[in-house]
């Protein structure tokens, strides 16, 4: 008795309401999906290096990203000097450092 009062417009409506939730529910889907495999490692990798490259001292042995290897001879604000060997030594930006060598390792290569 009540397919009498609605009628085919107002079907539709509803349908269409009914796939606007789901288009809501999918790109929820989706944000969360981006946040979590994306965005928050990015953002751990990213506080990781810059705790690594805060914590540079003088002896440290590093590589940086190119794949040069040294030890820190001078730490400053934004750059570091490298000496890569006797008596040779190069200005690198600190961020440029990939990672953190343990004592040693440059006399073992």
């Amino acid at each position: 008795m009540l397919d009498f009062f609605i009628s085919p417009a107002m079907a539709q409506d509803a349908g269409a309401a009914g796939g606007g939730i789901a288009q809501i529910v999918m790109l929820v889907g989706f944000v969360l999906i981006f946040y979590f495999l994306l965005w928050r490692p990015q953002s751990k990798r990213a506080k990781q290096h810059r705790e690594l490259v805060g914590g540079l001292s003088k002896g440290d042995e590093v590589v940086i990203g190119g794949g040069l290897v040294g030890r820190i001879t001078k730490v400053g604000d934004e750059f570091l000097t490298l000496e890569i060997a006797d008596n040779t030594e190069v200005n690198v930006q600190k961020n440029a450092v990939a990672n953190v060598l343990p004592k040693g390792t440059i006399k073992s290569i």
